[in-house]
């Protein structure tokens, strides 16, 4: 054997080396890696963190308005019903006679009052939802009963209308189980809407059962609604831009709270309209209330 022939490392298989070198820059890769997730993981961590501040901050936003609707509906309750009993007071000719003039201006002051505490009221109730204040308060009650009030409630608006308000003979349901309260406060912000923009013909009222639930519909002869619209009209201060709408202001409230309050009675609410033609309002609840 020539000493050329001599190789110190030939007891290391040919390409040992390069497969070194391969594991070394892989293991180079993976510690790049491993600093890359890591400082990725406190990137996260840190966007949760400020996920959660600004989730803090808006519900101490949201309760602050909440605090502030309900403080504000129930001041302005005391002068609301100061204007309202002196009004009744001036109408019932306790101070003395009125002149045909002076009772129209008395009838334009209750109106607006009881327009204004409506809105107050709606004001509060939205308040109360979104600080989740509000009582649910199931109980089995008869359907004509519910009808019966409703149509009390608006004969005395009606008796200077052209319109004829019908309540249909309930359909498939004689008693339901839920807050009937919550839900005379649905259809009544239905039919309020529903006369409001119905110059001529009726408004029409029913409830039809179809398996576990029961579907109160309002349905106008009014002036309609463009499809565009619809979508629309449950948000909160949404008011359609319309020569009639102009002409009855209010805060937009009503369909809004209907909406919440349906959805409080585990039911949904939905509108058919067409332009020059009429609307139908409807609400569809269980008929029993699930319980938790």
């Amino acid at each position: 054997m020539h000493a050329n022939d001599f190789n110190p490392d030939s007891s290391i298989p040919a390409g040992t080396e390069a497969l070194q070198q391969a594991l070394a820059d892989q293991q180079a890769r993976i510690e790049s890696l491993t600093a890359e997730l890591a400082e990725t993981n406190q990137g996260v961590v840190a966007l949760y963190a400020e996920l959660d501040d600004r989730a803090e901050k808006l519900r101490q936003a949201t309760e602050l308005k909440s605090r502030f609707l309900s403080y504000m509906s129930h001041e302005f309750r005391t002068p609301l019903g100061a204007i309202l009993s002196i009004v009744r007071i001036l109408l019932d000719r306790m101070d003395g006679p009125l002149s045909v003039e002076q009772e129209k201006q008395l009838d334009f002051i209750r109106a607006s009052a009881v327009d204004l505490s409506a809105m107050v009221d709606d004001l509060l109730d939205l308040a109360k939802i979104e600080a989740g204040r509000i009582v649910v308060s199931p109980d089995w009650f008869e359907m004509v009963d519910l009808f019966a009030t409703l149509r009390g409630t608006f004969k005395p608006i009606l008796s200077s209308h052209s319109i004829s308000l019908i309540f249909e003979e309930p359909q498939g349901v004689t008693r339901i189980y839920t807050d009937h309260t919550k839900l005379a406060q649905i259809l009544r912000n239905f039919i309020s809407n529903a006369i409001k923009f119905t110059q001529y013909g009726e408004v029409r009222v029913s409830a039809v059962q179809e398996g576990t639930h029961v579907t109160f519909a309002v349905k106008d002869t009014g002036v309609g609604i463009e499809e565009q619209h619809h979508a629309a009209l449950f948000q909160d201060f949404v008011q359609i831009d319309s020569p009639m709408q102009k002409r009855f202001r209010g805060t937009g409230l009503g369909l809004s709270l209907s909406k919440r309050l349906a959805e409080l009675l585990g039911g949904t609410v939905g509108v058919q309209s067409t332009l020059g033609v009429g609307s139908t309002f409807f609400v569809s609840i269980p008929v029993t209330l699930p319980t938790s």
